[in-house]
């Protein structure tokens, strides 16, 4: 038990301490549990193998398939077209948007997907990218909580209820929660928004994929008529690469590379476009070439020219590109089987990978690619902690003082102090790492009181998923401090009247809809 609160500290703060990569953290905490005998072999390193994490990394591939093929892109070009110019209704349609596409491919995925086009948007319609950027974030933490697959916290605590001998969660079972924290964080931001975010202007920009175009139509004089970019076309400009054997090579616009897959649109040296004898290629010299995406991210990806912007960024700004309907019918297939419970959990999001790598949606590479393997091994290496927290008899203890503490309180003082060491924790580490320390002492608690382990599993979610006060706390919060030009001390004032709303609603609302 000594022994397992020492690696529990040690762990605390080196992930606080940002200096050690929080993967080799969880590594360490697998390892440090069995050398000191907490554990054995086949226990510390359960977590490599547990159906759990297998979901979570599948689900990283369809994020990355929907993505890539344009799909989030185009849903929110769509939407915000129609929201129009107007702050509160850009903010809303912003807000409902990143929620509903993280109820599917997680927080980070939905977030990481949508900045560049929110930035854009918010450009246009001369509003600071910094008053859209920190909704988008929290409104994704609220969208994780409208299915199973918005967060790999859900996933957890719900086998946790299952291993804890209640069932698990149902597929959309957490938006009865999730909807009215979306309803909350709307009115929030809507209400208070002015006052509580920053006016910054961030340092850089992400890319316009229509004022990209629209800027290589001028430099290299190109008709209107001409299209650059599209569902299956698109274009790249390189730079001829010093030692390229492409030097010395004649070349003018509309002749093919020597490869035949792709035209050469324009070539210029200096700025300028390059005819007649001297065009004979320099080092140094621009090409802007056009072909297929697949032929474009090929032949650009060695070390004969240097890209400017590489063909699979500007392809992911393309609505519904090559693969797209392929990308959305996976998807629908994955969460009709997470729905029915046809199939455990993993095994539908191993046939969806699968299913999407044998379409060609995405390749074997890219797939690997997409995973978050930080995220993988952080949730692998602390599932034996979370092992050993029960097996040591650590978690009763702990659950013992937190009831000592209490007094004869009822459950819902139990689950408010469960809430807030939750938050608390949650704003220094990862919240899953956060939840899986926490769980076991929230189901002996629960054990000890007679109460039902479901309203506290999803209070745990609730009060994981809300991660505010730092840019720290989630990957979706550390992504928007730089496009946003957020400071440290910009979080806490929209997140924390939010996160007063997320303790509410898990330890009031919570016991209406699962009584404890």
């Amino acid at each position: 038990m000594v022994a397992t609160l020492v690696i529990l500290a040690v762990a605390v703060v080196g992930f606080m301490s940002g200096r050690v990569p929080i993967g080799m953290v969880a590594i360490g905490v697998a390892v440090a549990l069995w050398f000191t005998g907490v554990l054995e072999l086949e226990q510390a390193l359960a977590g490599f193998g547990d159906p759990t994490v297998i979901f979570i990394a599948t689900l990283f591939v369809v994020s990355e398939a929907l993505d890539a093929t344009g799909v989030t892109a185009w849903a929110g070009s769509r939407v915000i077209r129609r929201a129009g110019g107007a702050r509160a209704v850009l903010l809303a349609v912003i807000c409902l948007l990143v929620a509903v596409v993280t109820a599917f491919i997680s927080v980070n995925g939905a977030v990481a997907a949508l900045i560049p086009m929110v930035v854009v948007v918010a450009m246009r319609a001369r509003i600071p990218a910094s008053h859209m950027l920190l909704p988008l974030a929290f409104a994704a933490h609220a969208g994780s909580l409208l299915a199973l697959t918005g967060s790999p916290v859900n996933i957890i605590v719900s086998e946790l209820a299952r291993d804890s001998g209640a069932r698990p969660f149902g597929f959309f079972e957490f938006a009865l929660a999730g909807i009215p924290l979306l309803i909350g964080t709307l009115v929030i931001v809507l209400v208070f928004g002015r006052l509580l975010l920053p006016t910054r202007t961030p340092a850089e920009l992400p890319m316009d994929l229509a004022a990209h175009t629209a800027e290589l139509r001028t430099q290299y004089e190109l008709t209107d008529g001409q299209q650059l970019t599209g569902p299956e076309q698109g274009v790249a400009e390189v730079l001829v690469a010093p030692r390229s054997t492409l030097i010395g090579l004649r070349l003018f616009p509309g002749m093919t590379t020597p490869s035949g897959d792709l035209v050469v649109v324009g070539l210029q040296r200096g700025g300028f476009d390059v005819t007649g004898p001297e065009a004979v290629l320099r080092a140094g010299d621009t090409l802007l070439l056009s072909g297929s995406w697949d032929d474009l991210e090929r032949h650009t990806a060695g070390t004969e020219v240097v890209v400017v912007t590489p063909p699979a960024q500007l392809r992911r700004g393309v609505p519904l590109g090559h693969g797209a309907k392929r990308a959305i019918g996976v998807l629908v297939v994955m969460v009709a089987l997470l729905a029915t419970g046809a199939v455990p959990a993993a095994i539908a999001g191993l046939l969806a990978a699968a299913a999407l790598i044998l379409l060609r949606v995405v390749t074997p590479e890219q797939a690997y690619r997409s995973i978050s393997w930080t995220t993988v091994v952080l949730i692998a290496g602390m599932i034996p902690l979370s092992t050993a927290f029960v097996t040591t008899g650590t978690a009763d203890v702990i659950a013992d003082g937190l009831l000592r503490l209490t007094g004869d309180a009822s459950p819902t003082v139990a689950l408010l102090a469960i809430c807030v060491l939750t938050m608390v924790l949650g704003q220094l580490i990862s919240n899953t790492a956060t939840v899986l320390i926490v769980a076991p002492v929230a189901i002996s608690v629960a054990a000890d009181l007679g109460a039902s382990v479901l309203p506290f599993m999803m209070a745990l979610a609730i009060a994981g998923a809300a991660s505010f006060l730092t840019p720290v706390a989630t990957p979706a919060n550390t992504m928007v401090m730089e496009p946003g030009g957020y400071r440290f001390g910009d979080y806490w004032k929209l997140g924390l009247p939010l996160l007063l709303l997320y303790l509410v609603v898990a330890v009031l609302w919570v016991p209406i809809l699962l009584p404890l």
